[in-house]
């Protein structure tokens, strides 16, 4: 299913483009990826736990002979854990700002939304309130009849270490 509505490109707070974003559900909240940092969807699959890794990484899936790490978003952003559901999902993303530092993460939510176009004229920068988790959020959409949280994915992975995963592996 895709809306058409009119979202900004991830990066700098100045000169934002139409973009595209792939939204999901965490808790009552709903989030958004820009859709280029997403690589695929998969349903969730056993996750073989790895030692020593901060709360938030679940561990590693073997994905069609790839290692990736999955981390738990809702643990990453301090939310209640919540039971697994049918609707529960992995978002594997490519992250890393050149093809040197690019690696893929998994993000488990809780459940997948649609694909947004989404216009300049529809975002809103971060409210200052935000503090420190206004490191991770690019901004706020504003559609219709509720507000889509846009995440830097970048910044929300940026403190794993996918070497020092695979190395406990």
């Amino acid at each position: 299913m895709s809306t058409t509505l009119t979202v900004p490109v991830m990066g700098t707070q100045a000169g934002f483009a139409t973009g595209k974003f792939l939204s999901f559900q965490l808790s009552k909240e709903e989030y958004g990826i820009a859709i280029l940092k997403v690589r695929e969807i998969i349903g969730m699959v056993d996750v073989t736990p790895l030692p020593r890794t901060p709360d938030f990484v679940r561990g590693v899936v073997n994905l069609r002979g790839r290692i990736i790490p999955v981390i738990d978003l809702r643990r990453k952003f301090g939310m209640a854990p919540a039971e697994l559901t049918n609707e529960t999902c992995i978002v594997v993303v490519d992250v890393g700002r050149d093809a040197e530092s690019a690696f893929r993460v998994g993000c488990i939510v809780d459940t997948v939304s649609e694909v947004l176009t989404i216009g300049a004229e529809h975002f809103e920068a971060t409210p200052r309130c935000a503090n420190a988790a206004g490191d991770y959020i690019a901004g706020l959409a504003k559609l219709k009849d509720r507000v889509l949280i846009l995440l830097d994915i970048e910044r929300v992975i940026g403190d794993i270490d996918p070497t020092a995963l695979a190395q406990g592996s």
